[in-house]
C-alpha cells in the first residue's frame, strides 16, 4: 500500500462532530491527514503525523471534504440559451422545452454524449465534485434510456432511470401507453443499468396517480426511489416521497407546514437545488424552514441544459446562504454530507479514518470563502479516492 501525508492543513473539515472543535463540521486546526491507496488512514495534528511514503505541504490552506452533487442530468446533447434568455426577459418557467433537449439528444452520437459528459464531469470535478449522481431522461424511447444509462455508468455508479420526466410527443395522446412503456419494456430494459428510478411529479409532468404507478415498478425491478417534487407548484411530490421511502425529493421549491413535516419524521433527504432557481427566476426554498425543523437537507447543482446550466457546488452554496438563509457551514455540510445522505452513502462526504479519500484543497484559509468569494477559483486541488488532480 502506499501512504501520502497531507500536511500543513490551517483548517480541516471533517463532518465529524467526534473531531476538531465538536462542531457538526468537526472542524480541526493545523492538522494533517493520510491517504492510504483510496482512503482516509490517519488524522490529527501535523506535528503527530506518522512516517508515510510520499508527503504534500498545502501551505495552511483550508481542507474540506469532496462534494456531493447528488442530482444532476449530464448525458445530453444541444443547448437551451435562448429559452434561458426569455426566461429572463420575463417569460414563466413551465419545464416544456425538454423536449428541446430530448431531440437533439436522440440525434447525437454515443461519441458525442460521451465527451460532452466528460467535459462537464471535469468541471465538477475541478470545482470540488467527487461524487456526481446522473440520470437519464432526455432519450425517453428504450434504446435512448438505455444508451444514456450506459454511458451514465461510465462516469458513476449512482445512475438514475428517469424515463418518467416527460411524456414525449409521439404519445401526447397516449399517456396511458407511455406509462404502459415506462413501467414494463423500458424499465426492464434499463434497470440492470441503474440503482435508482425518479420521476418528475409536478405540473405538466407526471400526476400523483402516475408516480406512484412508476415508483412501484421501479421498486419491484430492484430500484431504490428519488423523486423531483414541488417544484414549478405545491403539489403531492413530497408526500408521495416520504410515503414511498425515497431517499431523496428534490427541488422543494414550494412545501407547507405538512411537508416539512412529514420530512422531518422521515428519512427523505430535501434536496435543495438553487441553480435551477437562478436559472429560471423562480423563488428559492426556504431552507431555514426545513433545517430549524430538523429535516436533512443537501445541495445539488441539477445540471441541465434547460434549467441550470450549472456545474460548480460552490456556487450554490453561494446562492443557499444568500439567497435561503442557510449559514456558510450549513451550506458547506448540505452539500458534502447531506449530498451522501440523499445518496445512501456512509463512505463519503465527510473525512474520517475509513472514508473515501475525496478530499478539497481550498485556495483559502477557511471553508467561509466557498460563500464569501462566489465564482472565484477557489478549488486548488482535490483528491478523489485518494488520486489527486492537477494543481489549478
Amino acid at each position: 500500500m502506499t501512504s501520502t501525508l497531507i500536511t500543513n492543513i490551517g483548517e480541516l473539515v471533517t463532518n465529524d462532530p467526534a473531531m476538531g472543535d465538536g462542531s457538526f463540521l468537526g472542524v480541526a486546526h493545523d492538522a494533517a491527514l493520510v491517504i492510504e491507496d483510496e482512503h482516509v488512514a490517519w488524522i490529527g495534528p501535523a506535528s503527530k503525523a506518522p512516517p508515510t511514503d510520499a508527503r504534500e505541504d498545502i501551505g495552511g490552506r483550508a481542507v474540506v471534504p469532496g462534494f456531493v452533487d447528488s442530482h444532476t442530468h449530464l448525458v445530453f446533447a444541444g443547448e437551451r440559451s435562448a429559452e434561458f434568455a426569455a426566461r429572463m426577459a420575463g417569460e414563466r418557467y413551465t419545464g416544456g422545452g425538454i423536449m428541446t433537449t430530448v431531440t437533439a439528444t436522440r440525434a447525437a452520437s454515443d461519441t458525442a454524449l460521451r465527451v460532452h459528459t466528460a467535459h462537464l464531469a471535469a468541471e465538477m470535478l475541478a470545482s470540488g465534485t467527487t461524487t456526481i449522481e446522473i440520470k437519464s431522461g432526455y432519450g425517453l424511447t428504450v434504446a435512448d434510456e438505455l444508451r444514456l444509462l450506459r454511458i451514465a455508468g461510465e462516469f458513476t455508479p449512482e445512475t438514475t432511470f428517469m424515463g418518467a420526466h416527460v411524456v414525449p410527443l409521439e404519445f401526447a395522446n397516449d399517456r396511458d401507453g407511455y406509462l404502459d412503456l415506462v413501467c414494463g419494456e423500458m424499465l426492464a430494459t434499463c434497470s440492470p443499468y441503474a440503482r435508482w428510478i425518479d420521476v418528475f411529479c409536478d405540473t405538466g409532468a407526471f400526476s400523483a396517480e402516475e408516480t406512484r404507478r412508476v415508483l412501484a415498478a421501479g421498486i419491484e425491478a430492484g430500484l431504490l426511489p428519488r423523486l423531483h417534487g414541488n417544484q414549478i407548484q405545491h403539489g403531492p411530490g413530497v408526500q408521495i416521497a416520504v410515503e414511498f421511502g425515497a431517499a431523496s425529493v428534490d427541488h422543494c421549491t414550494h412545501l407547507d407546514d405538512s411537508d416539512i413535516e412529514a420530512l422531518a419524521a422521515s428519512d427523505t433527504v430535501a434536496t435543495l437545488l438553487p441553480g435551477a432557481d437562478f436559472s429560471t427566476r423562480s423563488p428559492y426554498p426556504d431552507a431555514r424552514r426545513l433545517l430549524d425543523a430538523g429535516v436533512t437537507v443537501a445541495l445539488a447543482t441539477d445540471c441541465n441544459p434547460g434549467s441550470s446550466f450549472v456545474t460548480s457546488i460552490p456556487l450554490c452554496i453561494a446562492l443557499a446562504v444568500r439567497e435561503m438563509q442557510m449559514t456558510p457551514a450549513e451550506a458547506l455540510h448540505a452539500a458534502t454530507a447531506g449530498g451522501a445522505a440523499a445518496l445512501r452513502r456512509e463512505g463519503i462526504g465527510h473525512l474520517s479514518v475509513g472514508a473515501r479519500a475525496d478530499i478539497v484543497v481550498l485556495e483559502a484559509t477557511t471553508f467561509v470563502h466557498l460563500a464569501y468569494r462566489p465564482a472565484a477559483p477557489i478549488v486548488a486541488r482535490a483528491w478523489r479516492g485518494g488520486a489527486t488532480s492537477p494543481p489549478q
